[in-house]
């Protein structure tokens, strides 16, 4: 059973950190509910909206004072809870989570006085239990963090069948059947004796009645879709416009920015992602958002510029008080060092990421592989090539990938892993430059390698991925559905479960 919460967490986990930013739009001014319960007050609203902004401090201000005037409004509990998810998410601070994990039955109970007539009650129980479970998991509490999940989901349900024109309660039961939807075919089962039903088409089908039918909630259902296809699915190109309009609609929108930024660096568009990196607001009023800096690192490693890269990396270091990317961090200025051929300095920031750090994410345990690797002699200055190109690939800065590895072969590399990567970066450029026919038996051989050395596992997982979404685009559906699943065949590699969570969402939109 560890392993499936496990599988769990990870199938929702970048979803569930996602919750920091589905609620991101200012929206018209609700009156008090009907049932007399929940007071929607003026000030209560605009804490709302300033949460989503990432202005914490001027948002939990505004509750305070409310808090002075109606402590039992359950709409106050509510909104501490969600300024604490969004604080907890960025920070990562030890200390105020094991606060909030002891306020949050206080909070519950508070909620839990509404009528049993307003359909506020089980809403506000869920998504204060849903706020709680991506905490505990953020954090490690996978099994606490999972049965929150249970719990909410099943609130939701009861909400959903007392209250059926209560559109609302789509909002969050939308997302957890798209959660249940991406848990893998294995571990299904486990979801079925819990009673948990749903999969990804029938969780976006839900946002978007919201979308059509909720005006309240429309803009807030609209970005979890977003988000949704962002990091699950793929980005229409409807709302890959959509997705830059928003902060340039709200430019006091840090949340915003971020988003933007995050979504198009993982669409390969890091220049573009570097302006409204520029444009995010800072001041006071925001509460502090180190993780910026490491995104100008990362844009700067990809462009090259190796001393800005280790500077911005430097600086995320110093003020960021979290447990994640620590090691990676530290495994991007050994790059910025041994990349710029200094060797010697490199080998400082290497053994610091042994040192320093967890493990939790797959950014920090392949630094932690490649850390280990390298001490033990297993990394050739043949693979900075290799680095350099991957890199720029990753920014969107192709050209510059396309001179690197024109001065190389697959005869360049010596071993298996290193010829695998060759092949499958070959493959990543060409397709990212449109170039879909060349690109092909690169993949295809990037995957035979794999299959003969495990080792290169990897890079043959994701060269499958590729490969299936190639012919998905052909309408090719018999081999996509093959390489989608040759995808997830491939054991114990380090992005094992970002690909079969994609693979997965994959071959669910094909109706396997």
């Amino acid at each position: 059973m560890s392993r499936s919460y496990s599988e769990v967490k990870y199938a929702g986990l970048r979803l569930l950190l996602c919750l920091l930013l589905i609620s991101s739009i200012d929206r018209p001014a609700l009156a008090t509910d009907e049932q007399g319960d929940v007071v929607f007050s003026p000030k209560l609203q605009k804490a709302y909206f300033e949460i989503q902004k990432l202005r914490l401090p001027a948002a939990r201000e505004l509750i305070d004072d409310e808090r002075a005037i109606n402590a039992d409004n359950p709409f106050i509990a509510y909104l501490d809870s969600y300024a604490d998810l969004h604080y907890l998410l960025i920070a990562e601070d030890r200390s105020r989570y094991k606060i909030f994990t002891q306020q949050q039955d206080k909070r519950l109970d508070q909620v839990g006085k509404l009528s049993e007539k307003s359909p506020y009650k089980r809403l506000f129980q869920a998504d204060i239990r849903l706020h709680s479970a991506f905490a505990k998991l953020k954090f490690g509490n996978e099994v606490s963090g999972s049965w929150e999940i249970i719990k909410a989901y099943r609130l939701l349900e009861d909400n959903r069948k007392k209250f059926p024109p209560f559109t609302p309660t789509l909002k969050s039961l939308g997302l957890l059947h798209v959660l249940i939807g991406s848990i893998p075919e294995n571990y299904t089962w486990i979801a079925k004796i819990l009673g948990l039903k749903g999969n990804i088409a029938q969780g976006i089908r839900e946002l978007r009645e919201v979308v059509k039918e909720e005006p309240f909630f429309r803009q807030e259902a609209e970005l979890i879709d977003l988000l949704l296809h962002a990091y699950t699915l793929q980005l229409s190109p409807e709302q890959q416009v959509r997705i830059r309009q928003w902060p340039k609609e709200q430019p006091d929108n840090l949340l915003l920015h971020f988003f933007a930024t995050t979504v198009l660096m993982k669409e390969n568009r890091s220049e573009e992602a570097s302006h409204f990196l520029a444009d995010a607001p800072v001041g006071k009023e925001y509460m502090p958002f180190p993780f910026l800096h490491y995104l100008r690192g990362e844009i700067a490693l990809q462009n090259g510029d190796y001393d800005e890269s280790f500077a911005s990396y430097a600086r995320f270091l110093k003020q960021y008080a979290g447990f994640n990317y620590i090691k990676d961090s530290y495994f991007k200025m050994f790059m910025c060092r041994w990349l710029a051929g200094r060797d010697q300095e490199a080998t400082d920031y290497i053994l610091k990421v042994t040192q320093k750090g967890s493990t939790i994410i797959e950014a920090d345990q392949f630094a932690e592989r490649v850390a280990k690797e390298f001490s033990e002699e297993k990394i050739s200055p043949r693979q900075k090539v290799l680095y350099k190109a991957r890199y720029a690939t990753d920014g969107g800065y192709f050209q510059k990938a396309w001179e690197l590895m024109k001065t190389v072969s697959e005869k360049t590399f010596a071993t298996t892993y290193e010829k695998a990567e060759f092949n499958y970066r070959m493959a990543r450029i060409l397709q990212k430059s449109g170039r879909m026919n060349d690109c092909v038996p690169f993949y295809d051989r990037s995957i035979a390698l794999g299959q003969t050395d495990a080792g290169a596992g990897g890079f043959a997982a994701s060269s499958a991925l590729q490969m299936g979404y190639i012919y998905q685009k052909k309408a090719d559906n018999q081999k996509a559905i093959m390489y989608f699943k040759k995808a997830m065949s491939f054991k114990k590699h380090e992005y094992k479960n970002s690909i079969d969570n994609k693979a997965r969402a994959a071959l669910t939109e094909l109706g396997q």
